[in-house]
């Protein structure tokens, strides 16, 4: 009796196997998203390139296009850090500035679109995107992707609220333990040149660029918020517009030791004034302050002081939103990503070839 109960399991287990078999192969056979959601297996860690399945189809250098930027190189070293569930991927890189002699990482995404043959010479706008806090030796943006920036770009060009952002995620601090004001501090390490000259670098080395400043803009929060909206006022001619979240106004770091000339030359107020004064270029700046946070009445004052000519300035107020990067992915969902859009150049494909027998003849047979 004993023998033929264990008879009787036996092919129960096997047909048990056989169904956890194939459903991992039919898991697999889906695209493999849901086996990566679930940890079936990870490939985190594994070299990744960017733009393969378009660098067959993009143009000669004789034909590219006015106004876009192919990839310069040398090519970055990617390691993948995240696969999104639409099949778009996080990878992490390091650095060396040339210009400013820092070291440090920086996580990039893509947007489905980039991937698409029909872009193969269109460039991308860039989304340089800052963290608050520590801001060293990670950036949240990038090691975040549960903080939802990835998707917010992704179902906003889905939806045509949004531009394909490429997202550049740099480190904002040179360590633990300071914060550096997104400045170049006498006697530190150049933060403010690692982030408006070597990152943009990389940027163009690696991916499809506009050449124009209208294809460059900066988003970031908190202390991230500070540099961002202080680069687009310091280099209007190579940027073009920013998004500042829970954003700190002037400059506060102790690193200054007190040389009031160095800060006023970083200071968003200094530099407004100084803008409008020139006349222009045309700068664009997003603030967002959730109803939860402080800091309104700050963002408010510099709207009404300084948002006036060359300086064009918005409020975005999220209701119950905190001091916190899914508070203020929220409010770029709410209309931030689309008053961004409409300021910055979009990818454009390539036309599409006209169908045999099109034009007159083909007009006359129809007839």
């Amino acid at each position: 009796m004993h023998q033929d109960q264990q008879d009787g399991r036996r092919p129960k287990r096997r047909l048990r196997l056989i169904l956890i078999s194939g459903g991992l192969c039919l898991t697999l056979a889906a695209g493999g998203t849901a086996a990566y959601r679930y940890g079936l297996f990870s490939d985190v860690g594994d070299p990744i390139s960017f733009g393969e399945k378009t660098r067959t189809a993009a143009a000669p250098a004789a034909h590219v296009r006015p106004g876009v930027s192919m990839p310069t190189g040398p090519k970055a070293a990617f390691v993948r850090t995240a696969r999104l569930p639409d099949g778009t991927q996080i990878a992490k890189t390091t650095l060396t500035g040339k210009k400013s002699g820092f070291t440090g990482d920086v996580w990039v995404w893509v947007p489905k679109e980039y991937d698409d043959p029909a872009y193969a010479d269109s460039a991308f706008p860039v989304l340089i995107s800052l963290p608050g806090g520590r801001g060293y030796p990670t950036n949240y943006w990038g090691t975040g992707p549960g903080l939802g920036l990835q998707k917010a770009v992704s179902d906003g060009a889905k939806a045509g609220t949004s531009l394909p952002f490429i997202l550049i995620m740099p480190v904002q601090n040179a360590d633990t333990k300071h914060h550096f004001d997104a400045s170049d501090i006498p006697g530190e390490p150049k933060m403010g040149t690692w982030m408006v000259e070597d990152v943009p670098d990389f940027t163009k080395a690696n991916f499809r660029t506009f050449t124009s400043r209208d294809g460059w803009a900066f988003m970031g929060s908190s202390a991230g918020g500070f540099g961002a909206f202080k680069h687009v006022l310091k280099y209007p001619e190579r940027f073009k517009a920013a998004i500042a979240s829970g954003v700190d106004i002037v400059p506060d770091s102790p690193l200054w030791k007190g040389d009031t000339q160095a800060m006023d030359e970083n200071n968003p107020e200094k530099l407004a004034e100084k803008l409008i004064d020139a006349g222009g270029p045309d700068v664009y700046i997003n603030f967002q302050i959730g109803t939860e946070e402080s800091g309104r009445d700050k963002a408010e004052k510099f709207i009404r002081e300084y948002g006036r000519g060359p300086v064009h300035t918005r409020l975005q107020v999220i209701q119950d939103g905190e001091h916190n990067g899914k508070s203020y992915v929220r409010g770029m969902r709410e209309g931030v990503l689309e008053w961004i859009s409409k300021v910055m150049s979009a990818p454009t494909p390539a036309p599409m070839p006209r169908p045999t027998g099109s034009g007159s003849a083909g007009a006359a047979a129809s007839r």
